[in-house]
């Protein structure tokens, strides 16, 4: 049997990106987006709205005293590296500010 020797460069490709509402800026360099989609029961076939919570990285974020993400804001999120034990995504842009009240 031959091996086979590959030369072939390993590139990590694009990483998966969300948009979504931030539900919490209460954190330091952390935001809990919440992010909605509508899929199909696999038995019943009835649409279901489904929501998923991701923790995203803002480097710029200081809780009490710099808030730059605020909750109600509609972001973009992309999956990065491991940050901490929950976090796994980035903030890459904030698409629509809240109305604030």
């Amino acid at each position: 049997m031959a091996e086979e020797t590959s030369t072939k460069t390993s590139t990590r490709g694009r990483p998966k990106t969300r948009v979504g509402v931030v539900t919490s800026n209460k954190m330091q360099k952390t935001v809990v987006v919440t992010v909605k989609r509508r899929t199909a029961h696999r038995q019943y076939g009835k649409i279901l709205t489904v929501s998923e919570k991701y923790k995203a990285h803002v480097e710029d974020h200081s809780y009490p005293a710099k808030i730059t993400v605020n909750e109600g804001d509609k972001v973009r999120i992309a999956e990065t590296r491991p940050m901490s034990k929950d976090k796994r995504w980035r903030l890459v842009a904030v698409i629509e500010k809240a109305t604030q009240v």
